[in-house]
């Protein structure tokens, strides 16, 4: 069906521009015209050469995603029909594969299908928890304030993930940075000093023997090195993709120093604030956990939650099996036992996801502030090191001819 690109007038002389999809220009005509709208402009819209290339259209970002759960909530609660509203959102959509999707997901509710089937269609973009979500809002006619948590919950995981993000982007490009400067001075710097030094007729020190010998070294294998580096990334990946080496490394980042701790207080405030986002939005604890499992991000924390599960299938507390494990501090498995016993246990969890918030950020904090003179110091210890080792030869000559 051709989209046809649209300018028309409201009764109160107001310009509204637009996209609508219908079989000809006749039949656009009336759609507007049924929204009470002159139409001043209507044409077929320019074809887009890579609009089947996939890889050149834009991503879907979760701010597209947060805008449009805000707004479609918004309209929801003023009355607006679901079809209408999909519509009216679809149209003003700027990230054109988001409008193809939301174009999709209106001719599917359209069709008959359920708000949250028409959204399962595609997971790259809504993923299990939003379905779920969804489906417990229109099941229990609560859809507008199942979009507002959903809009909360996606903003506040949005925050947790660019403080990890951030907290590992610092020391990753220090290193990186340390490494070119070394390279190139090892490459095309020492060389130069090195002609310069078989001039002298004198044996070098210890420290510009080792520095000169580790020169050539990599400007004569520095082609292997790249071709090993890049070797090596791609085994790693794919032995992080095995179930074996996703596991082995997934309990290898819970025991890392000063990192793991880290990766343990996401891992909590993910499971607390997801698990309370579905518990107070009427999913039952059984699926709402099954769904907390797979998006936990790690197998360790995945095989803890669904042990957390059959706990509960067997009659038993979420408290007891999370306490077993040293992810889940005393504090969080004790305030859980508390919320499951008073009967308020999504409210406890909001309040832990909220403190472990905090404490994400304040972590993050105090590693960033601990690596900087850290890196600080390896930047300066190697390439002062390998300067000093460079001019060792040039001072003895200096204190021979004093």
């Amino acid at each position: 069906m051709p989209t046809y690109v649209w300018a028309a007038k409201t009764k109160k002389g107001r310009v509204l521009k637009g996209e609508l999809d219908a079989a000809d220009e006749r039949i656009a005509r009336i759609q507007l015209k049924k929204r009470s709208l002159e139409v001043t402009k209507l044409k077929p819209k320019a074809k887009d050469i890579f609009e089947n290339v996939s890889f050149l259209q834009p991503k879907v970002t979760n701010k597209d995603i947060v805008i449009f759960t805000r707004q479609f909530s918004t309209m929801i609660d003023a009355g607006l029909p679901l079809v209408q509203g999909l519509n009216i959102l679809a149209e003003q959509m700027e990230n054109k594969t988001f409008k193809g999707i939301l174009k999709q997901i209106t001719k599917d509710v359209e069709g008959g299908s359920t708000l949250a089937d028409a959204l399962g269609k595609h997971p790259k973009v809504f993923d299990t928890l939003f379905v779920n979500l969804v489906a417990a809002g229109e099941v229990g006619g609560i859809l507008d304030t199942i979009l507002q948590r959903l809009a909360a919950y996606i903003e506040k995981a949005e925050k947790l993930k660019s403080q990890i993000k951030g907290a590992m982007t610092y020391p990753i490009v220090v290193i990186a940075i340390a490494i070119i400067v070394i390279g190139v001075i090892m490459i095309f710097v020492i060389p130069v000093f090195q002609d310069m030094f078989a001039s002298f007729g004198k044996a070098l020190p210890l420290p510009t023997q080792i520095v000169v010998v580790m020169s050539n070294f990599i400007k004569g294998n520095i082609h292997y090195m790249i071709v090993g580096f890049i070797v090596f990334v791609f085994l790693f990946r794919r032995y992080g993709r095995t179930e074996s080496g996703r596991r082995n490394l997934d309990s290898l980042s819970l025991k890392l120093p000063v990192f793991g701790e880290l990766i343990k207080k996401v891992a909590v405030a993910r499971f607390t604030r997801t698990l309370g986002t579905m518990i107070s939005s009427g999913v039952p604890i059984l699926d709402a956990l099954e769904i907390t499992g797979k998006t936990a991000g790690n197998v360790i924390v995945e095989e803890v939650i669904y042990d957390a599960r059959s706990s509960i299938a067997e009659g038993q507390t979420i408290a007891d099996p999370l306490s077993e494990t040293d992810i889940f501090p005393g504090m969080v498995t004790q305030m859980i036992s508390v919320g499951e016993s008073t009967g308020a246990l999504d409210a406890m969890l909001e309040k832990i996801a909220d403190f472990y918030d905090d404490e994400v950020d304040a972590t993050v904090a105090a590693m960033t502030s601990m690596l900087e003179p850290l890196l600080m110091l390896f930047l300066g210890g190697s390439i002062g090191g390998i300067v000093v080792a460079m001019y060792l030869p040039i001072f003895g000559m200096a204190a021979a001819m004093g």
